[in-house]
């Protein structure tokens, strides 16, 4: 019984941007007596049926947008005799469907850090059930993901996973109601022990892949202390400190390394915390900004954010303390205006966001934009190719609508053009140049920056729901010469011999911290 674990995409890149966590993740969790599974991403190269022998077993992680192609596969494997199993969030939240289009034998809900284990143990001794609860896994219980198992050269980041959950409830995000609002942060120790590894096989540049790094705001802990809730705010402040622990220890890795994450808006007001993130070569987070005006934010339930001028301080705040910002916007919200378009470029350039992406509102399962909208399509229905709309990623790619959620004074065709103008906009050479003259120092420095930025417009701005599927091939094709050339950018040279540095870390003589990249062991 072999086992296979695939990550589904529509289209294969050649090179990946960010590693896929949960495919390593399930790798860890496979019981070493079966062996080493088989990982396919197919963000790399679609998976070879021929692979797949009678009486394997084949684990199958989707999210809404790949949940059609992982369908396919399900389909594909279990003809050729494999046992088919479906994870991921779009499985979370429907069980029944998976099962319906994904010809799945079992499907698993929740973390599967721990309960793939006993999946595997089920099939293989012919007792498997057809629904098993990972539930939410302590921090304690989150498993390092095995790197070794990556093809070499793959990806253009790394990625770890410090905290899952985010206190926040924006309507447009599923975040809060699949992981939690309580965050779950692992210890400083295995997460420091996760990005050794990754630098000893060569990755300088790492995600943070959090859902929020930045769990505990300093209005948290205000609001704890007017309420004299003391047993919350101990916990806030044990939260906090790991926080700064983690990114003091973050600090005596290699110089060579740089980190990105993904972080509130509120973090600008924490410049403690903003420079922690700097001394530890957080270089980077991506902030949702989603709208520029009040009237948005109140429309997302992100009434936390601030707007216009206010805004534009926020965002450079994050930059004078040394982390550059990728800002996220959402249009097609109802109270945009045809206007609202090119004023979200203006401030985003004004504000001096390093990279920005512009995607159209999508009601995506288990959000409460979802749950509104799919009320209000249960009162006059609408089909496509007879699939319900609230169904959507069920249709084929190039058969689906252009948007969903209808807008008061907006085609779809105009919030679509409008999308498109602002992603050529903001990375027009002239633009990705200007940004590249204050961030990068050298002519080569900046030629690199004009590389990833327009390999992300690649990516990320012409294969979405703003274009259509000619272009979407056109762009793919763009996307894997641009990530072949970027790949010499992002990685190195390994250091297999890197060991995890001492804590508390003691700087060696008459070396300046910054500069010190030996590495001690901790005996």
């Amino acid at each position: 019984m072999r086992v296979h674990l695939i990550n589904p995409s529509d289209v294969a890149f050649g090179i990946g941007v960010i590693t896929p966590r949960w495919l390593y993740v399930l790798a860890a969790a496979t019981p070493r007596r079966f062996g080493d599974p088989h990982v396919v991403d197919e963000c790399l190269e679609l998976l070879d049926p021929e692979e797949i022998q009678e009486g394997d077993v084949v684990g199958i992680g989707v999210h809404t947008s790949n949940a059609l192609r992982g369908y396919e596969l399900g389909r594909i494997v279990r003809e050729r005799g494999a046992t088919v199993i479906f994870g991921g969030i779009h499985a979370t939240l429907f069980p029944e469907e998976v099962q319906d289009h994904g010809a799945a034998h079992s499907i698993v809900k929740g973390d599967g850090d721990v309960v793939w284990g006993e999946v595997l143990t089920d099939c293989a001794n012919g007792c498997l059930k057809p629904l098993y609860d990972g539930g939410r896994v302590e921090a304690g219980e989150f498993l390092p993901a095995r790197w070794e198992l990556m093809p070499p050269g793959g990806y253009l980041f790394g990625s770890v996973q410090t905290v899952r959950g985010c206190p926040k409830h924006c309507s447009f995000c599923s975040v809060w109601r699949t992981d939690g609002q309580q965050p779950r942060q692992r210890a400083s120790d295995i997460v420091i022990e996760e990005l050794v590894e990754l630098r000893r096989l060569g990755f300088r540049f790492i995600i943070l892949a959090d859902d929020n790094f930045y769990p505990v705001t300093l209005e948290d802990l205000r609001l704890a202390e007017q309420q004299k809730n003391e047993q919350r705010l101990s916990e806030l402040r044990s939260i906090r400190a790991e926080r700064f622990e983690l990114m003091e220890r973050m600090a005596d890795l290699p110089g060579d390394m740089m980190f990105f994450t993904q972080i509130t808006m509120e973090a600008a007001e924490d410049p403690e915390f903003l420079d922690a993130m700097s001394g530890a070569r957080i270089k980077g987070a991506l902030v949702g900004v989603e709208s520029v005006t009040t009237e948005g934010l109140k429309a997302v339930f992100k009434e936390f954010n601030v707007a216009g001028d206010s805004l534009v301080r926020q965002l450079k705040t994050f930059q004078k303390h040394g982390v550059y910002i990728l800002g996220s916007f959402i249009f097609g919200l109802p109270t945009d205006r045809p206007d609202t378009f090119r004023a979200t470029v203006n401030l985003a350039q004004a504000a001096g966001a390093t990279f920005a992406q512009f995607v159209v509102l999508t009601p995506f399962p288990g959000t409460v934009d979802f749950q509104r909208w799919e009320r209000e399509q249960a009162k006059d229905p609408v089909r496509v190719d007879g699939v319900p709309l609230t169904r959507y990623w069920l249709v084929p790619r190039h058969r689906r609508p252009r948007l969903y959620i209808p807008h008061p004074s907006m085609t779809h065709e105009e919030i679509r053009l409008q999308a498109h103008y602002a992603w050529k906009n903001f990375y027009s050479l002239r633009m990705i140049w200007n940004r590249a003259r204050t961030c990068t120092k050298s002519i080569r420095s900046r030629m690199a920056f004009l590389l990833v930025s327009k390999l992300y417009l690649e990516m990320y701005g012409k294969t979405g729901i703003a274009t259509d599927s000619a272009r979407m091939g056109r762009a793919a094709a763009w996307a894997r010469w641009l990530a072949r050339k970027c790949l010499p950018l992002f990685r190195t040279a390994p250091m297999p011999e890197l060991q995890m540095p001492a804590w508390p870390s003691v700087p060696a003589p008459n070396t300046p911290r910054e500069c010190n990249e030996v590495m001690a062991v901790v005996p």
